[in-house]
C-alpha cells in the first residue's frame, strides 16, 4: 500500500547520502521532496502542513547541523514524524471488558469488509488471546449478510448467533447479548449493517445499537482503496457513534496509503487493525513504529518472524530438520516450502517486510522472482509422479516433456527447477558436514553477488545487475543470513535445537 511513497522517499534520502552536512538548502530541498511525496500518497493536506512544519524545526536542531551523516538524520526525523502521525511509539490493544462478554461493535460503509474483518477478528481472540467468541449479524438488508457471516463463523470455527428471519436489529442485538451471557461467551462481535453512502437512516440504528448493547470497543471498518473518503466517512461516524479504533481493510491493495497516514490524525482515533489479504487468518495488530518502517524501506522482520512462528508446524519442521541434517532434500520438501512461503503472504508478502527491499526491487522483478514463479513450480512437482519426487536423477527427456505438458509450461522451466533442487539440496549436504560447520562454507558460497544468479536461476529472467554497494541483503542466496523463522531453517523450533549437530 505503501510503496510509491515509500520510492519517493527512498529518492529524498539517496540524494542527501553523500552530504557531509545538512546545510539550510539540503533542508528545504528534503522537506520539499517530503510534501510531495506525502501529497502524491494522497494524504490530507492539514495533515501534510503539520507534519512537514515539525519536521523542519525538528532538521533545523543544533545536532542535525553537525551530522556527518544528513541522509541518516533526516530519515530518523521523518520517522519520528510518521510514528506521531499513525499513533505514537505504543501500539492501543483491544479494551477488554473484566466482567464478559466484552462487546465489540463493527460499523461503516456498505462494501468495506465489516463481516470479514469480524470473522478475522473473531479468529484472532481464539487463536492468541484464547477467548470464546460470538458473533451476531445485524444486517438485514444486504441478501446473505447473515449466511455470509455463518460460513466465515465455521470456517474460524467460532459461533455465531443462530439466524431468526423478521427480526429487527435491535431486536438481534438484545438476543445476541442474552445468548452470549448465558452460553459463558468471552467477547460478542456484532457486525452492524451499511449503507453505500452515509445517510440518516444508517446513523440512527448504529447508534440504537451503541445505546442497547453499550460496546468497550465501536471499530470503524474503512477500506483503504478509497482514499480521502474513508477520512470523511470517519469524521461522519465519529460525530454519531462513540468510536474508539479504526480498522483498515484491503491494505495489501494498490492504495497509496493517505488514507491510513491521515485518518489518525484527522480523527483523533487509534488505528486497531489492518486486514492484509483475503485469508481470514490475515489480520495485523497495528504498530505505528512498524508501519513507519515499511514507509522508509526499513522493512518489518517482527512482523515476518511473528507470520513464520503463526503458520509453522512446529512438527513438520522439526521433521524437515532432520532430514536436512542428513544431507536428504526431495522435491516433496521443496513442493512443502513453497506452499509454505504462499501460507505466509507470497513472495510479494514476505519481500515487503524485509529491509531495503525497495534497493533491489528492480533486480528481482529482472530476475522473474514473483508468487507467479512459485505457483508454476508447484504445478510442475505435482505434474510429476511420486517415484519422480523421490528420485528426480530418474527424469530424462520424454518425462520432463510429459511433465511440462501437465504443467502448462516450457521443458526449460522443468530444467531449471531441477537445477534449483540440485543447488538446494547440495547446499543442505554441506550444511549436514561435520556437524553444521559447513553452513560456513555454504555462506560463502552464495555470499559477494552470487546469489543473484541464484535467483536468476529460479526466475530464467536476464542476468540482474550486482547489487549496489550498502544495499541490505534480503533472501537466503542474497548473501545474507535468513531472519530467524523462515519456514524450512528451523525457525520457530525448540531452543538450542541444532538438527546439525551430532551427538
Amino acid at each position: 500500500m505503501f510503496e510509491g511513497l515509500s520510492e519517493r522517499l527512498s529518492g529524498v534520502f539517496d540524494r542527501l547520502s553523500g552530504r557531509g552536512i545538512l546545510s539550510e538548502k539540503d533542508i528545504d530541498e528534503a522537506m520539499r521532496e517530503v510534501r510531495v511525496a506525502l501529497l502524491e500518497a494522497d494524504v490530507a493536506l492539514p495533515v501534510v502542513r503539520e507534519f512537514i512544519d515539525k519536521a523542519r524545526a525538528s532538521a533545523q536542531g543544533e545536532a542535525v547541523i553537525r551530522s556527518v551523516k544528513p541522509a541518516d538524520q533526516v530519515i530518523k526525523i521523518v520517522y519520528d514524524g510518521l510514528v506521531e502521525m499513525l499513533g505514537g511509539e505504543t501500539a492501543e490493544p483491544l479494551r477488554l471488558a473484566l466482567n464478559p462478554p466484552t462487546v465489540i461493535m463493527m460499523a461503516g460503509l456498505q462494501g468495506s469488509g465489516k463481516t470479514t474483518l469480524s470473522a478475522k477478528l473473531a479468529l484472532r481472540l481464539l487463536k492468541t488471546e484464547r477467548k470464546r467468541v460470538l458473533m451476531a449479524s445485524l444486517d438485514v438488508r444486504r441478501p446473505a449478510a447473515m449466511e455470509q457471516l455463518a460460513v466465515l463463523g465455521k470456517e474460524a470455527g467460532v459461533e455465531t448467533l443462530p439466524i431468526l428471519p423478521g427480526q429487527a436489529p435491535a431486536d438481534i442485538t438484545r438476543r445476541a447479548l442474552s445468548a452470549a451471557r448465558l452460553g459463558g461467551f468471552d467477547v460478542l462481535i456484532l457486525d452492524t449493517a451499511g449503507r453505500t453512502t452515509l445517510d440518516e437512516a444508517m446513523m440512527s440504528e448504529a447508534a440504537e445499537i451503541a445505546r442497547i448493547a453499550s460496546p468497550a470497543e465501536t471499530l470503524l471498518v474503512a477500506d483503504s482503496l478509497t482514499g480521502q473518503d474513508a477520512v470523511r466517512t470517519a469524521k461522519a461516524f465519529h460525530e454519531r457513534l462513540p468510536l474508539t479504533g479504526l480498522a483498515l481493510t484491503r491494505t495489501d491493495g494498490d492504495a497509496r496509503g493517505g488514507a491510513a497516514l491521515s485518518m489518525r490524525a484527522v480523527t483523533g482515533l487509534p488505528i486497531k487493525f489492518l486486514g492484509t489479504g483475503e485469508r481470514i487468518d490475515a489480520l495485523e495488530v497495528f504498530d505505528a513504529r512498524r508501519v513507519a518502517g515499511r514507509i522508509l524501506g526499513q522493512g518489518d522482520v517482527v512482523a515476518l518472524v511473528e507470520r513464520a512462528a503463526q503458520d509453522l508446524d512446529e512438527a513438520k519442521a522439526l521433521s524437515m530438520a532432520k532430514k536436512l541434517a542428513k544431507g536428504l532434500f526431495d522435491l516433496d520438501d521443496m513442493s512443502e516450502q513453497l506452499a509454505q512461503m504462499e501460507r505466509m503472504g507470497g513472495m510479494e508478502g514476505l519481500m515487503g517486510m524485509l529491509p531495503g527491499v525497495q534497493k533491489v526491487k528492480k533486480q528481482i522483478a529482472e530476475a522473474g522472482v514473483s508468487d507467479k514463479m512459485i505457483r508454476r513450480q508447484r504445478a510442475i512437482i505435482g505434474s510429476m509422479t511420486r517415484k519422480e519426487r523421490k528420485k528426480p536423477d530418474i527424469l530424462q527427456a520424454s518425462r520432463k516433456r510429459r511433465i511440462a505438458a501437465g504443467a502448462g509450461v516450457e521443458v526449460s522451466e522443468v530444467n531449471r527447477l531441477l537445477k534449483q533442487h540440485r543447488q538446494m539440496q547440495d547446499a543442505f549436504k554441506m550444511m549436514a558436514r561435520d556437524g553444521g560447520k559447513g553452513f560456513a562454507r555454504m555462506a560463502g558460497m552464495f555470499g559477494g553477488g552470487g546469489g543473484l544468479e541464484a535467483m536468476k536461476a529460479m526466475g530464467g529472467g536476464p542476468r540482474p545487475p550486482q547489487t549496489p554497494a550498502g544495499a541490505p541483503s534480503l533472501l537466503p542466496g542474497l548473501g545474507a543470513k535468513p531472519p530467524p523463522g523462515l519456514p524450512g531453517l528451523g525457525g520457530g523450533l525448540s531452543p538450542g535445537f541444532n538438527p546439525f549437530k551430532k551427538p
